[in-house]
């Protein structure tokens, strides 16, 4: 499919023609509103069979290219032999914010390594956020850094290494 505005020999772009419409204006979507949607509808078909983060209660907030905010609940039954959070549970949720933020660009992809330090404790029925962003991605690998916070403190980091394994959540659109 050419380019709008190529020229015939698709050397070059040049200025559309007077009076025609491209882009935005023509009501066509911009890379990142795609992008943005891929994103969303990946997580949302993720979402549908992520057991786990559903059964502790975990919740997406938010989710983009690269990037998935996700809250949880510290309950009764998260709290470890010191009446603090197990550090298990603050994992689970850091680990559910990077695999969303891994898989946002419809490629299938794993946890091929990651560590975690914990910063400060939390108590039963705080909420925490984890915020996952892509800090590097090169051809079937990436990395992802996580923080955890409880309201504005910082409680966790969290570092991702992520490998595709090949597959798509949704259908590859063919070329024209």
């Amino acid at each position: 499919m050419a380019e709008v505005g190529a020229q015939a020999s698709g050397d070059r772009p040049t200025d559309p023609p007077a009076g025609q419409v491209t882009g935005e204006a023509a009501g066509s979507k911009t890379a990142q509103e795609t992008a943005q949607e891929t994103a969303q509808r990946c997580a949302e078909l993720m979402w549908a069979d992520d057991g786990a983060s559903q059964g502790l209660g975990i919740q997406l907030v938010s989710v983009g290219p690269g990037r998935a905010v996700l809250t949880m609940m510290v309950r009764p039954d998260m709290a470890n032999g010191h009446g603090i959070a197990h550090g298990g549970f603050m994992f689970t949720l850091a680990d559910s914010a990077f695999a969303f933020a891994c898989n946002s660009r419809n490629r299938r992809t794993v946890a091929q390594g990651c560590d975690i330090a914990f910063l400060a404790p939390v108590r039963t029925g705080e909420v925490l956020q984890a915020e996952a962003v892509e800090r590097w991605r090169q051809g079937r690998n990436g990395i992802y850094d996580v923080t955890v916070r409880c309201g504005d403190q910082v409680v966790a980091e969290f570092r991702g290494r992520s490998r595709e394994i090949g597959g798509t959540f949704l259908e590859e659109e063919q070329g024209d």
